[in-house]
């Protein structure tokens, strides 16, 4: 039979005190219980563990050998305690988190900076991925929370809730040295038709493809698809190539690519939204802490 917590206890302040009657005095009990506990334990690990006068009380070699592993046994016991408090509280555990590739320039940073401070026993699980992947994988239950864009697919409206973060317009980016980018200040996208447009394919964003592509028609332009591409800094690597124009988030211009200059249009520009979305059934403690931190931070 293994030894339990109270025992060793016990068994801790008799070594310490040294005398049956002292150590029993702070444990708030009588000495015959203290006896027959120490007694017990003897008899669960077949050997003494102390050796017993009339007049003194000394450790065995036993119970010396018993000391380091029974104070090492109980602080991890206090330890279990404070870490399940915490795992309740959120305070501690994992959280897996999505983000799109343009989260990376703007609210991300931000966003795992202040958890960080926090939280900074939380283990996080980062995944760069599209809207389109982050979607099934929440309704899998293989992420706990997904930084995109919206909107959320009907399909998956009961399932998951969502919470907006930051909303930004877009801006064009363009290789510096095209013919375009000699005309100083703004640009209107009347400029662009003819040039090829490097986007995300409408199956990874709908909402955001399809944002970018009404900023032209509501200009009277039919764009020219040049090339799909799935990360932004493959998009802007593809525009300091001379591959084409792309429209992008504001904060993108964060991404300081030799080659690559970032103008406002003249038009309207609509504002893209992202946001959080997790599963409405995700009991996490980690997760609600995530989530009450960014309502009090926004």
């Amino acid at each position: 039979m293994t030894p339990d917590l109270r025992q060793l206890r016990y068994f801790l302040t008799v070594a310490e005190e040294m005398h049956f009657g002292r150590a029993a005095r702070r444990l708030h009990m009588t000495q015959p219980p203290l006896s027959q506990a120490i007694q017990a334990l003897e008899s669960q690990l077949g050997t003494m563990l102390f050796e017993r006068t009339r007049r003194s009380v000394a450790l065995t070699a036993a119970g010396r050998a018993l000391v380091p592993e029974a104070q090492h046994l109980l602080l991890q016991a206090e330890g279990l305690k404070s870490l399940v408090q915490r795992a309740a509280a959120g305070e501690s555990g994992r959280l897996s988190l999505g983000f799109v590739s343009i989260a990376d320039y703007s609210v991300l940073p931000q966003s795992l900076r202040e958890f960080r401070l926090a939280y900074p026993v939380v283990q996080l699980d980062l995944q760069e991925a599209t809207s389109d992947v982050q979607f099934d994988l929440l309704s899998a239950g293989k992420l706990d929370l997904g930084i995109l864009i919206p909107p959320l697919p009907d399909k998956l409206r009961s399932e998951l809730d969502y919470l907006p973060l930051v909303s930004e317009p877009l801006v064009i980016a363009l290789a510096e040295n095209s013919e375009l980018a000699q005309h100083k200040g703004k640009i209107s996208l009347k400029r662009c038709g003819d040039l090829p447009l490097i986007i995300f394919p409408r199956r990874l964003a709908p909402g955001f493809h399809d944002q970018i592509l009404g900023c032209f028609r509501d200009a009277g332009v039919t764009p020219l698809i040049g090339q799909e591409a799935i990360q932004m800094q493959t998009i802007i690597g593809l525009v300091s190539a001379g591959m084409g124009i792309a429209l992008v988030t504001q904060s993108v211009s964060n991404l300081k690519r030799p080659g690559v200059e970032y103008r406002a249009f003249r038009e309207a520009s609509p504002q893209v939204e992202i946001g959080l979305a997790w599963r409405r059934d995700n009991q996490s403690p980690v997760l609600a802490a995530f989530l009450e931190l960014m309502r009090k931070t926004r």
